[in-house]
């Protein structure tokens, strides 16, 4: 793309794209468009100097009105004294209108404000450890172990089992039965052993179109009905806790109404909610917006708990601090750091 002589206009939350491509970004906001004449590395700085301006400049245009509105109501009583003030009580009258009629400068967009609160809590300093597992059809035989407070991003190309693992330990591990088929799916095939430890809680998220279990349900009876990780909640704090993901007036709706992006907020909240230790996200940046995904990142930095992701979002991948990649010829190994296959860069 970046090759191109062609004009391309193209629609993104893919940071590592923009960044690497975008020479302008075009920005929806308060019922208009920004442009930024730049790239997107420099994007944020740039929007928060434009909105310090418009402060600016709201605050200039508010001053300079009350200063006309004082002089006209100032000069209509020296009218009513003076006559030679008259016509110049009616000038600034005109003057005021056409200030008004021209209006103030652009409206500050209002900002996005989600605010997600993974707290998690101390386990086993062993969280995850897998021996000789082997994901039937897709890997060869494995070791792998994760210690509390780590995050590891799981890479590697699509149908290399990335997701069948980490369906595998929401479940509970290889030693547990399957105890909620609906949100899990069909147990995972696989040899050896995969064990979760102690005080380890799973929070799964899926890719949004696997959560049968939430299909044609609203988002209040979910919380409000809560499950066997999670207590029910009442209405109004139901709603309070949608509030904060910026979901509050899909209160109502059912999950499968929502916008992929609205989905992946709503199962980060679930995760919040039911106090998972042990986070396993499936691809969860994919449908936020950017927003969404810093508010991710920065819930996830300030989370007590160990973190398994899937990602092909190489700018999220970067927040990680180990590399588990599952190649296609079915060996797992680990990398030093972010890895996208052969003579591909990080």
């Amino acid at each position: 793309m970046a090759a191109s002589q062609k004009t391309v206009l193209y629609v993104s939350h893919d940071r590592e794209l923009l960044a690497a491509t975008a020479t302008r970004v075009l920005t929806l906001e308060a019922g208009g468009v920004w442009v930024h004449g730049g790239g997107f590395r420099d994007y944020h700085e740039a929007r928060e100097a434009r909105l310090e301006r418009l402060d600016e400049l709201h605050r200039r245009w508010s001053e300079e009105h009350q200063r006309l509105k004082d002089l006209v109501r100032t000069l209509q009583q020296q009218a009513k004294i003076s006559a030679s003030m008259a016509g110049k009580y009616r000038a600034t009258q005109t003057r005021l209108t056409r200030f008004e009629e021209a209006g103030p400068p652009p409206e500050r967009p209002v900002e996005q404000n989600v605010r997600m609160r993974l707290r998690g809590d101390r386990t086993a300093l062993r969280a995850v450890r897998c021996e000789r597992l082997e994901l039937r059809g897709l890997t060869k035989p494995f070791d792998l172990e994760v210690f509390f407070g780590e995050r590891v991003a799981v890479l590697g190309a699509n149908g290399t089992g990335k997701s069948h693992l980490l369906r595998l330990l929401a479940a509970g591990g290889s030693d547990q039965e399957l105890h909620d088929p609906d949100r899990h799916g069909e147990p995972v095939s696989h040899e050896g052993t995969a064990r979760l430890g102690g005080r380890v809680r799973p929070g799964w998220f899926a890719q949004t179109q696997q959560r049968p279990d939430l299909i044609g349900r609203t988002l209040v009876e979910i919380l409000g009905r809560g499950d066997g990780d999670r207590d029910g909640r009442e209405r109004g704090a139901a709603v309070s806790a949608l509030r904060r993901y910026e979901l509050q007036t899909q209160a109502d709706q059912t999950f499968d109404s929502l916008s992929g992006g609205q989905q992946a907020r709503f199962q980060i909240l679930l995760l919040e909610l039911q106090g998972s230790t042990l986070l396993l996200l499936d691809e969860p940046t994919d449908n936020l917006d950017l927003h969404s995904a810093e508010a991710l990142e920065a819930a996830l930095e300030r989370f007590e708990g160990t973190v398994l992701a899937v990602t092909h979002d190489r700018w999220f991948a970067r927040t990680f601090d180990r590399f588990v990649v599952l190649d296609d010829d079915g060996k797992v190994r680990e990398h030093d750091g972010p890895y996208w296959g052969p003579g591909v860069p990080a």
